[in-house]
């Protein structure tokens, strides 16, 4: 996609936005990053956990495992170098839900260098973008302010959770493609397993960092919108956030380098700290902590065990099954939808399965708050309907109708078909007859079509009006045009 598409015109001329993201992914893992403490969402408040969690003295930390694997297996996902050796830092500040005055990170040697993902736009347009690193570190707790008119309460059930803090380089240009980025990366995490992405319970969530500059200038100065959890609204933050900057540079003004909130119901950002405030982390590696180092043959064990991912699962669509790539990318942009699809397509046409999955039962779903979990409709069952449009027993609207009645009582098709008379009509002497009644009562409009081919389609509605939508459109219009003359 050209980069002047991106462009935003102020009341001065014209101003390019310039984006890079930092993912928090929580680790989709049993227990907690240096502890035993469970990590079930939902859990009663300070039930999970331990006491390396709440800081205790004499209480050290042990690595999990587990979230060393997958974070190296989200590396390999993303495309990019895995670092052998890798160094957890103490990164340092004083808040009320940080228990241990420091957080556990990593600064320099982060386990998980550069790559880059490829991210899909409209139009069929793909762009790169590039990943600076991926670092595991430990959250915090949780304040919460709401539960007593002059007293905050703290939760430390999510300190010491495992995050992946996923950090982009500054290669995106609009809302779009944020939002876009933000997509792929949670249906990788997806696909592979390590973190299931629910960012309304907080498993994934962005730091937004907005800068605009005249096209071709050097980088504006940035500001970092803190812990957006929802897609739609890292669009509407940036949107606002962009707007904002470019309204005080061209009066006059300068941005100041700060860390700012987004308020979802009014749609703006405001400031929370200056970064010229910030205190300085003072990052010294944990003392406590040895150097992480792993072999190459893990690596190369992760690597062989990876699942085929968004983009090979897109190619290979476009290639087996013969759809285009914008159909390809939205089955393949979560894990659930292309398995559905590609259950659907073993029973039917893939194309009428691909038409039909992200049509009539995408859109089902989402008018009736649903998941393809909880559909009433199976892969079987839906491929069974497509069949029968395949094999001329349903016309597609009458298969239309089906589906709906499907979609209320989970009834198989033919069921539904044999039991409401639904079958296509398409005999092609009972077509006749109805055409030649339908031509008799009206020569006016004979000879409206006769001299405006276009209104046939008059003709055919009465048609289908007359035989209750069972008639076969096929035979129905080239009956017509041989009755008509045209």
């Amino acid at each position: 996609m050209s980069e002047n598409k991106n462009l935003v015109e102020g009341a001065t001329g014209s101003w390019e936005i310039v984006l890079g993201l930092e993912i928090h992914a929580q680790v989709l893992s049993d227990a907690k990053l240096f502890s035993s403490a469970p990590t079930k969402f939902g859990a009663e408040q300070n039930t999970q956990v331990s006491l390396v969690d709440a800081a205790m003295p004499g209480m050290l930390p042990v690595i999990n495992e587990e979230c060393v694997r997958k974070a190296v297996r989200t590396g390999l996902g993303i495309k990019s170098k895995i670092n052998l050796r890798s160094v957890f830092d103490r990164k340092n500040y004083f808040y009320p839900d940080l228990p241990q005055g420091y957080q556990i990170s990593q600064f320099k040697y982060p386990i998980v260098g550069e790559g880059e993902i490829e991210i899909d736009l409209k139009g069929g347009a793909t762009k790169r973008i590039g990943i600076e690193r991926l670092h595991l570190e430990q959250d915090a707790g949780k304040s919460i302010h709401d539960q007593h008119p002059s007293l905050s309460y703290v939760d430390l059930n999510r300190s010491g959770v495992a995050l992946m803090e996923i950090v982009s380089k500054p290669d995106m240009r609009s809302s779009e493609e944020a939002q876009a980025y933000v997509k792929k990366v949670r249906a990788i995490l997806r696909y592979l397993g390590t973190c299931d992405g629910n960012m309304e319970e907080g498993s994934l969530r962005a730091d937004v960092n907005v800068s605009v500059r005249r096209p071709g200038e050097p980088l504006g100065t940035r500001c970092e919108i803190k812990n957006v959890n929802s897609i739609r609204f890292i669009g509407q933050a940036i949107e606002h956030e962009a707007r904002r900057q470019i309204d005080v540079l061209e009066d006059g003004g300068s941005v100041r380098l700060e860390t700012r909130l987004f308020d979802p119901k009014k749609g703006v950002t405001r400031a929370m700290r200056s970064k010229e405030e910030a205190h300085d982390y003072r990052y010294f590696p944990d003392p406590d902590l040895l150097p992480l180092v792993i072999s190459q043959e893990m690596v190369d064990a992760l690597a062989a065990d990876l699942p085929e991912l968004p983009d090979e699962k897109k190619a290979r669509f476009v290639r087996e099954y013969g759809l285009s790539p914008y159909d390809a990318g939205v089955l393949v942009s979560e894990k659930v939808s292309a398995a559905f699809f590609e259950s659907v397509a073993s029973e039917c046409d893939p194309k009428l399965a691909a038409n039909w999955v992200t049509g009539e039962f995408f859109g089902a779903l989402r008018k009736a708050g649903a998941t393809i979990e909880t559909s009433p409709v199976s892969a079987k069952q839906l491929g069974e309907l497509i069949n029968l449009i395949s094999d001329d027993t349903l016309s597609g609207r009458i298969a239309k109708d089906v589906f709906e009645i499907m979609f209320e009582t989970s009834d198989d098709a033919a069921k539904i078909v044999e039991e409401r008379g639904l079958r296509q009509v398409t005999d092609l002497g009972a077509i006749e007859k109805v055409i030649d009644e339908i031509i008799a009562a009206n020569p006016d409009k004979v000879e409206q079509v006769k001299a405006k081919p276009k209104l046939m389609g008059w003709f055919v509605g009465q048609v289908m009006k007359a035989t209750g939508g069972k008639a076969n459109p096929s035979s129905v219009n080239g009956l017509l045009s041989k009755k008509l003359g045209l």
